[in-house]
């Protein structure tokens, strides 16, 4: 079957942001002018398509990455609208795993914020292209130079505007195109719909000729022909501009900059332009590597081709209330159609494909096939978040996609014994679609624990119980997920016997067990001496770490998981009997559990990356608040009359800052606050739990 749109015009893109710089309006806008939306959403009226669940529409935050397709200049552009909120980085972790290109949004009042550099150095570290959007053109206090200035300086970029807006604040009225030397100004009976491009008003000429010099050397100074060409007196044309611009915007050397307000419908096409001018394709992100399931260290690649193997990451879950469980999967070869049957290459098991769909945020179109660069959703496909799906006969593995730890848990009950089995089958549900979500009972008490990245997060998870699966519960206070260590080396030895009909089973190993460094999780070592390895089947010797990884799950002082353990391999043997694997990993959690009680255990709490922006008056208050907290102070920084205080705090002082940082500056300063690493607990914690 053949493609409706060429690969080449084919854009996946993302558009991220701080929180409240305006993505999920300009997103709105951009589906009205591309004629998804035939009337404009808003987030303050709760309207909009792609925040359709609704606590986002409630919260005026979007959550989850709605996918969304639609056309522009005949190319097909599919947007993730990402959240900007810091608890919801595993969905902007996802979304960028499997974009070609993103819109990096900018307010033009505040410039790069806090949460806007954490989410540029996870586009950095996924190497995706962006075009930048100064947004909010039209509110008091925007400075649409001191924007890209703040690009410049605290993220490195190499911002190069290709417009200028035509005024600033309640005078804003449209952009000046600085490649086609135009003025833009947009009709506001048609909500920006209708625009017009003229000539620039005389009182801006001067500011827009220095603007287009400033940009046309910027944009040679990535081409050593077109610089020749230059500095010889000649000024490259339109099309050879444009063409450097891409090249250079593709390998991550140049950032395009544009400017309007979403809000007030100005600047969106060519916004839209801009994607399809500097943009990738698939196309030109090229081959997607991978490794053999079977041989894990041969390296394999799949082109974005149609007639390659089939290959595509599943990238999100979600349990749809008509289609029931979805999953969204990124393409990257081959083509797929209904009643295929694929290999999930992560766990080697095969699923039939029944039906193919696109989405429209809530809404669904079923397709006939998928091509590659497509962003589909398959339901009832039993993948999780970070398989792969492949060609049976042509199998590949790609990277798996990298969460963050919950380190926050709480207590939860359903309030009727009667919703208990529900209740089970919700919490399911919801961590199949989140990585960062987990769920547990508590082995001493008999309390259901749930584990999130934030108390936003478990906000959102206990508000959905009720709304979307109909189980109201009750919630503990937000507590903080330890964790276990050990701090000395010992050596331990395991012994496990059974007696099964005429058969004893006999293993016995012996483990070197010590602290690994931090942040290293669980390193196993095969030490053995050649005599006993040749004896030894290679199954038993897996066997041996799995029964010391199983133990990881509860540590010897309050039953948290143990990270960060080194076990070493130096005996392992099967007396009296052939080698059996169950013997030799009951034998290996034995040493293991001897050995926690002997090596000194400690209590570790998540440490967390504190950043708050505030005004100067209060710098000397959040200081002080932040070390009666325990808290390190690390740097101080000066951004005009503001400053930003960044600081490591552990997670257990933090509960309720929100509300105390607000009453310590009047509303007027705003934190941003990450998971760190985890260290050893203040020593009235550790003799708490002794």
């Amino acid at each position: 079957m053949a493609r409706r749109v060429d690969i080449r015009r084919v854009r996946n893109i993302g558009i991220m942001a701080h929180i409240d710089a305006g993505k999920t309006t300009t997103t709105e806008r951009i589906l009205f002018y591309t004629g998804v939306a035939h009337r404009l959403g808003e987030v303050h009226e709760g309207t909009t398509i792609t925040d359709y669940m609704e606590q986002e529409r409630e919260r005026g935050i979007t959550i989850t990455s709605a996918a969304v397709s639609c056309t522009w200049r005949d190319h097909r552009i599919t947007i993730i609208d990402t959240p900007g909120h810091v608890d919801f980085t595993a969905e902007v972790q996802r979304s960028l795993r499997v974009l070609d290109g993103a819109i990096a949004l900018f307010s033009a009042v505040e410039g790069v914020e806090p949460q806007s550099e954490t989410v540029w150095h996870q586009a950095d570290q996924y190497r995706v292209p962006r075009i930048a959007f100064v947004n909010k053109m039209d509110r008091v206090g925007a400075d649409f130079h001191a924007a890209v200035e703040s690009i410049r300086m605290k993220l490195g970029a190499n911002p190069i505007p290709v417009q200028l807006p035509l005024g600033a604040e309640e005078t804003f009225a449209g952009v000046i195109d600085l490649l086609a030397m135009r003025a833009i100004t947009f009709d506001d009976a048609s909500l920006g719909a209708h625009y017009t491009a003229g000539e620039i008003p005389a009182e801006w000429r001067d500011a827009a000729q220095r603007a287009r010099a400033a940009m046309v050397e910027q944009i040679v100074e990535l081409d050593d022909q077109a610089m020749e060409q230059y500095l010889s007196g000649t000024e490259p044309s339109l099309e050879q501009l444009n063409a450097i611009l891409r090249r250079a915007t593709l390998e991550l050397r140049a950032v395009p900059v544009l400017c309007g307000s979403a809000y007030r419908n100005k600047g969106i096409q060519q916004l839209l332009d801009a994607v399809v001018e500097y943009l990738p394709s698939p196309l030109d992100i090229g081959a997607v590597s991978g490794y053999d399931p079977a041989m894990p260290e041969r390296i394999l690649e799949r082109r974005p081709l149609d007639d390659e193997p089939v290959a595509g990451l599943a990238f999100k879950v979600v349990s749809d209330r008509h289609a029931g469980r979805l999953v969204f999967v990124r393409l990257y070869s081959g083509t797929l159609e209904p009643g295929q049957t694929v290999l999930n290459a992560s766990t080697g098991k095969r699923e039939r494909v029944q039906k193919i769909l696109h989405m429209q945020a809530d809404r669904r179109e079923e397709i006939p096939a998928a091509f590659a660069g497509d962003i589909i959703a398959i339901p009832g496909l039993r993948a999780k978040t970070g398989e792969t799906i492949a060609d049976a006969k042509h199998p590949i593995v790609f990277e798996k996609i990298e969460f963050t730890e919950p380190v926050i848990m709480q207590a939860i009950e359903a309030k009727t014994s009667a919703d208990q089995e529900k209740l089970a089958a919700a919490l399911a549900a919801l961590a199949d679609e989140d990585p960062t979500f987990q769920y547990k009972t508590d082995a001493e008490s008999g309390q259901l624990v749930i584990s999130g990245v934030g108390e936003l997060h478990l906000d959102i998870i206990v508000d959905r119980l009720a709304r979307e699966f109909g189980v109201p519960v009750r919630v503990g206070k937000p507590q903080v997920a330890y964790r276990e260590t050990i701090t000395q080396s010992v050596t331990s030895s395991g012994r496990f016997e059974r007696l099964h009909g005429a058969n004893v089973f006999v293993a016995e190993v012996t483990l070197a067990v010590s602290p690994a460094e931090r942040g290293a999780g669980f390193v196993f070592r095969d030490a053995l001496p050649s005599g006993e390895r040749e004896l030894l089947p290679l199954q038993c010797i897996r066997a041996i770490e799995d029964g010391a990884r199983e133990t990881l799950i509860a540590g010897p002082i309050m039953g948290y998981p143990l990270i960060d353990i080194a076990v070493c391999l130096e005996h392992a043997s099967a007396v009296q009997t052939e080698p059996n694997e169950i013997a030799f990993r009951i034998a290996s959690a034995n040493a293991m559990r001897d050995a926690y009680r002997r090596a000194a255990p400690v209590l570790m709490e998540p440490i967390m990356a504190l950043e708050v922006t505030t005004p100067d008056e209060y710098v000397g208050d959040v200081i002080a608040d932040i070390n009666s907290r325990r808290g390190r102070i690390e740097q101080i920084e000066q951004r005009g009359i503001m400053s930003v205080i960044r600081a490591h705090v552990p997670l257990e002082a933090m509960f309720g800052y929100v509300t105390h940082l607000r009453s310590l500056t009047q509303g007027r300063a705003v934190y941003t606050m990450t998971f760190s690493h985890y260290e050893p607990a203040a020593h009235t914690l550790q003799n708490a739990y002794a």
